[in-house]
């Protein structure tokens, strides 16, 4: 099984590496998180419907990298007539390239802030950006500890460690969460992302939500605890943990390749909860439509304590102008963005590692993207 696996694997490499001249991914493109390509099942069929012809600019969230280039290619294989080139730049620059003008849309692992509403007035023409969730999926804590192939950790202790509270393996804290194992007296190495990143938002989004005692700093796309070490986008800082003993870092699952082992979450609930798709699923079941009007912004179940639901999530949102969107690329955009939102587009990036959104918000969504003008 593992030399098919391997083989899948080198059949989707291939693939992947005749789309990018179509995909364009710049140095962000590293952020290679499409596990299981070989497992991909092509929806490109007449359930798309083309609309709009030319080339759609897009740039923004690597953590949905690996579903876009799916989308993508799908896409463009019903729809010859439309070249979509999408960046992975990060969420912080894609949002940046949106309010400048530069793109048709942006991805970003986080819904628009205030602030950047009251901006997107310039480039959305007597109206403003929304907020339109595409796809979710769990943040997953990956640890390099020789000998521990089992790990829990509640928030609290998460929050001390990447705040250098917690400096050892060892720790009591630690121990005290995984009795019976042997944990190493092995310094712990914490990794963060150095770039502007929406995983880094929602990671600590939960830690302050869970753990506002352990976590004393605000939320943010930048990293704002002190100490540990960092390393740009998500495939940084899982390379970091695999390649280093002691390593722990976050990322979207999609990066967990090779063995590597994940933290399980004690989250209050009967039994300490892993990183699945599932699993992370139930959690985003529980999220709340918050933004206002035609904005779809998202207020996940961070607190969460039912049966299997992992709470360390985050759901991947693509940014357009609700009225004033280009003339040139609005028709494109709107049927892009409704196949992404479609029964075939959620359901084919779960085998990439992505969690589809539940019906009742998928539906929104659909009715959202059809009102852009």
């Amino acid at each position: 099984m593992k030399l098919q696996r391997k083989n899948r694997l080198r059949a989707i490499a291939a693939g992947a590496l005749a789309v990018s001249g179509a995909l364009a991914l710049t140095a962000c493109g590293s952020d290679d998180n499409s596990k299981d390509g070989g497992g991909d099942k092509s929806q490109a069929s007449s359930n798309i419907k083309c609309d709009g012809k030319g080339n759609l600019l897009a740039s923004g969230s690597s953590a949905q990298k690996g579903a876009m280039e799916l989308w993508v290619r799908n896409y463009m294989a019903a729809c010859s007539g439309t070249q979509i080139n999408y960046k992975p730049t990060g969420s912080s620059a894609g949002i940046e390239e949106f309010l400048q003008g530069k793109t048709a849309f942006a991805g970003s692992d986080s819904a628009l802030k205030e602030d950047e509403i009251a901006s997107s007035s310039k480039v959305c023409k007597d109206s403003q950006a929304i907020s339109i969730p595409m796809v979710g999926g769990p943040i997953a804590i990956g640890y390099n500890v020789p000998g521990v192939d089992k790990l829990t950790l509640d928030p609290a202790t998460l929050a001390k460690i990447f705040d250098s509270k917690i400096k050892k393996w060892n720790d009591p804290a630690i121990a005290e969460l995984n009795k019976g194992v042997k944990l190493p007296d092995l310094n712990i190495q914490a990794y963060h992302r150095s770039d502007g990143s929406g995983t880094t938002d929602n990671f600590t989004k939960y830690l302050k939500a869970v753990a506002p005692d352990a976590w004393p700093y605000e939320p943010s796309k930048t990293w704002e605890a002190k100490g540990g070490q960092s390393a740009d986008g998500s495939s940084g800082v899982a390379a970091q943990v695999a390649q280093v003993k002691g390593a722990i870092s976050y990322f979207e699952i999609s990066y967990v390749k090779d063995g590597m082992k994940t933290v399980d979450l004690a989250t209050g609930a009967a039994q300490p909860v892993p990183a699945t798709i599932d699993n992370a699923s139930k959690a985003i079941a529980e999220a709340k439509i918050v933004g206002k009007g035609k904005d779809l912004a998202l207020e996940l179940a961070y607190g969460t304590k039912a049966e299997g639901a992992y709470p360390i999530t985050l759901v991947t949102y693509e940014i357009a102008c609700e009225k004033g969107n280009k003339a040139d690329t609005l028709a494109a955009t709107k049927s892009f963005l409704t196949y992404l939102a479609s029964e075939d587009g959620q359901a084919a990036v779960k085998e990439r590692g992505y969690a589809p959104l539940p019906a009742e918000i998928a539906t929104k969504v659909r009715e959202t993207v059809s009102s852009l003008s």
